[in-house]
Formats: C-alpha cells, structure tokens, sequence
C-alpha cells in the first residue's frame, strides 16, 4: 500500500517542485488548496505534466494525484492517514493552514494513529517549519501537544527551484527548469527520515538555508528590481543587461563574502555556486516576470530576509555592501499596483520621509550610516 503524501498549496510550486518529488518518490500524493477551480480540474485529469524547460528539455508525468480543498473536513481524513505534510503556500499564509493541520493532529490521536507523521514547510523564508509548529501547537491542548511530540516531526529545510508562471495548454502543466535543491533537517524527523530521492538529508540547516536565501533570492530579487527600473518585463532579459548583470553578480559576491566567513564554506566552490545561480537566471525558457519577483518588497526588506540579513553580515566582517545597497534602494523603488505591500511601502515612504521609512521596513537605526548610504543610492537611481 502506497504512503501517503499531503501537499498544502497546489499551485506551480507545489505541482512542479515538492509535489512532483514526492511522487516520484511513490507516495500516494493529495494536493489541498482553496481554489477550487483547480482543485475540480487536478480531481478530473488525476495526473499532470511537468515540463522541464532548459538547455536540454524533458517531460515527467505525474500520476495518481487528488486534491481536497483545505478548509474541509476531507483534508482532516486525508491527515489522519498521512505520512508526510508539506506545503507551499507562502510563509505568510501558514496560519491559515495550521489549523487544518492542528485538527488533523486531533484526530490522529483520537484515532489512535501512532505512526510517524512529519511535516515540512517547504517556503522561502528561514526556519520556515519551526513558525508552522509555533502556529500549530498554540492551537492544541496540553495533553495533545504532549502526544505531538511523540509522534509529529516538524522539520525545517531549504528548497531551490525557479517555477515561473508559465500557461500552458493545460492548466494544471507547469513549467520548471531542470535545477532543483531540498535540502531537510535529519534530526528533526520522528521515526527516522525517509528516504526519498530528491530530499537531501541535512545536518548543518542553517547554512543551507541561507546560502540559497541569500545567494539565489538575494541576487533574483535584485535583477527584478533593477530590471523593472529599466523597463524589462523578465529575468532573462534584466540580466543580459551589462550594468544590471554586472551590479547583481557583485551584489551576490558580497553576500558569497559574508557567508563564506560565517559557514565556512569554501571560497572557490561558494562563487562556482553564485555562477551557477546566475547562469539560471539567464534561462530563455522561463520567462520569470519580474513583478512575480519581486512581489512584497516589505517582505523582502524586512530584517531578516534576502536584502537586508546578508547586507548586515558582510558589515559585520568588515566586508563592502555597495552593490546591496544599490538593491535595497531598488527594491525602495519597486512600483507594482496590483501588490498591496508596494502601495503601502510608497505610502509609508511619503509619510515618513524616505530616510524614517527605511528604518521602519528594515529595523535599522535611521540615523545609521548605511540607512544615509541607502538613501544616497535611492536618489542615484
């Protein structure tokens, strides 16, 4: 009898990335969402393909899929029989999937299931996993939190793949390029981690984690905000840009600098990494738009995410951060009516004055002298 796998968030990253591994891996695999449309869509096909788009270009069938929506009771059944939860819904919507969760966990234990489930919240975002089981366990009395710990795992992981939005014929396709990276937290898993090809198991997470936040999502986020400032609509375009090109891959060695120092990793091997990353931005297949991109900017300059954390840690090694600041002020600049974060980060800014309104995205002093060297760039650009 096949496992059962429970992806939370069917959308391209769910179908093409976590969802397409665990299947391959052989488990029975359940999509849960809330658009219903597409949910009705992946019931009626129960299969879909994910189109490899790169130098050399493939298809994978996935097969044997079903979907329930994530506010029903369907997906409470679903859990009660799962062995692996995984989601990719967007760090921020993880509240609205903790209590489905929550219930299901509930009913595990009513039911008296006491085989392993692990859970992994496979988002951009740091520890992404560990604020899951924060939202979780404050929804679950004593006595059950207590079981929980026996019998769920929640572990924390990286996760690498550029999904564009691309249309395809069938709405359910996706399109992806070949390079994927999983890494999970070994140590985390309740009854030993399974063994499923495509998910490294990890012993130092951390590094992990943020080599990709702040090496692929540093740099991808910079070409989009540039880009957009050039009138470029996709990453492969901003990036065959000579000066965007050039300030980006900078911007990134900056960040390479910084880690280098904090993980140790190997100098030469860490920037054959960061040359790796941007020759994927320059895929002509995927037409990533760079206001997918760069979509929540606040998000994106808070302190602890992509632009600001690797900034602060190379400044924390004596290290340069020219070309960070010049993405930070980017981002400042980013301009996309149809995302909330951007009204309310140009409406903040025209309120608070620039210099206030750097400090209350970021958390920095406003009198710090990188908020007066991010302002300079800001008005340079």
């Amino acid at each position: 009898m096949k496992k059962t796998a429970i992806q939370f968030g069917a959308g391209n990253i769910g179908r093409g990335f976590i969802g397409a591994v665990l299947s391959q891996a052989g488990y029975r695999l359940v999509f849960a969402d809330v658009n219903q449309e597409l949910l009705d869509r992946i019931n009626q096909d129960g299969k879909y393909t994910v189109h490899v788009m790169d130098v050399q270009q493939s298809e994978i069938h996935i097969n044997d899929v079903c979907a329930v929506n994530s506010n029903s009771e369907d997906v409470i059944k679903e859990i009660v029989g799962a062995d692996i939860i995984t989601t990719a819904v967007g760090v921020r919507i993880l509240r609205f999937v903790a209590p489905a969760i929550a219930k299901g966990i509930v009913a595990r234990k009513e039911a008296g299931v006491e085989t392993p489930l692990n859970i992994v919240a496979c988002e951009n975002a740091v520890k992404a996993t560990s604020q899951l089981k924060e939202l979780v366990y404050a929804l679950l009395d004593e006595p059950t939190a207590a079981w929980a710990t026996e019998h769920v795992g929640f572990a924390d992981c990286s996760v690498d793949r550029i999904v564009p939005p691309v249309r395809s014929e069938n709405p359910i396709d996706v399109v992806v390029e070949s390079f994927y990276e999983w890494n999970v937290e070994e140590k985390s898993f309740v009854g030993g981690a399974p063994h499923i090809e495509g998910m490294n198991l990890a012993d130092n997470l951390l590094a992990y984690i943020e080599r990709k936040l702040f090496t692929l999502n540093t740099g991808h986020a910079i070409t989009a905000y540039l880009g957009q400032l050039k009138g470029y609509k996709t990453i492969d375009e901003s990036i065959a840009d000579p000066e965007i090109y050039a300030t980006v891959k900078v911007a990134m060695q900056q960040s390479g600098e910084g880690l280098v120092r904090k993980f140790g990793f190997d100098h030469d091997a860490h920037f054959a990494y960061i040359e790796k990353i941007i020759k994927r931005f320059k895929n002509p297949y995927l037409k990533d738009d760079v206001t997918r991109v760069g979509r929540e900017p606040l998000r994106k300059l808070s302190a602890g995410d992509r632009l600001i954390l690797p900034m602060q840690t190379a400044l924390s090694y004596g290290l340069p951060v020219d070309k960070l600041i010049v993405g930070v002020a980017a981002a400042l600049k980013f301009n996309n009516p149809e995302d909330p974060q951007c009204e309310q980060m140009h409406q903040t800014i025209k309120e608070q004055g620039l210099q206030q309104a750097i400090s209350t995205f970021t958390g920095m002093a406003a009198d710090d002298a990188v908020v007066a060297q991010v302002v300079e760039a800001y008005n340079a650009l």
